[in-house]
């Protein structure tokens, strides 16, 4: 009993940051990003750090692109997790009812209303065969326990 506990805390510490707000202080592995802007063309992150953007147009959290339009760009969005995520999913997907394509990296959280309310209603879901690094402002790498998946709207 005591051993499933402490890979309990494990996991807990190692996603901590990615889920509890600290998401602006990791980034998406390049690699990742490269290979789905080969397809795309991205043209605006839409929520970003100035030293983690992918895009030359970026929005910041003093920006804040929950308040912004997204219109007239190819977006690119890597959201904090946690409490937020709804609320960027929500925007993802009404950006996209106005012919905006957005290609969102969010974990497969397929129990949770964000993604009944909005992620299902993607032009498209690919599942990740392996969960993705990101990297911290520091230069380490972070990997979440749960499966990531690429939604686009």
């Amino acid at each position: 009993m005591m051993e499933l506990k402490n890979k309990s805390n494990i996991g807990r510490f190692r996603n901590d940051g990615r889920w509890h707000g600290k998401g602006r202080e990791w980034a998406t592995n390049p690699e990742l990003f490269n290979e789905l802007d080969k397809e795309f063309h991205f043209t605006l992150d839409v929520c970003a750090s100035d030293w983690n953007a992918k895009c030359i147009n970026y929005f910041n959290e003093e920006v804040d692109g929950l308040k912004q339009s997204w219109e007239g760009f190819i977006c690119w969005m890597n959201p904090p997790y946690g409490k937020a995520l709804n609320d960027w999913m929500k925007k993802a997907y009404q950006e996209s009812q106005k012919g905006v394509t957005v290609v969102c990296l969010v974990p497969a959280a397929t129990d949770t209303a964000w993604w009944h309310e909005y992620a299902m209603k993607g032009k498209e879901i690919r599942f990740m065969r392996k969960r993705p690094k990101f990297f911290t402002k520091e230069g380490t790498w972070q990997c979440i326990f749960s499966p990531s998946v690429i939604v686009i709207f």
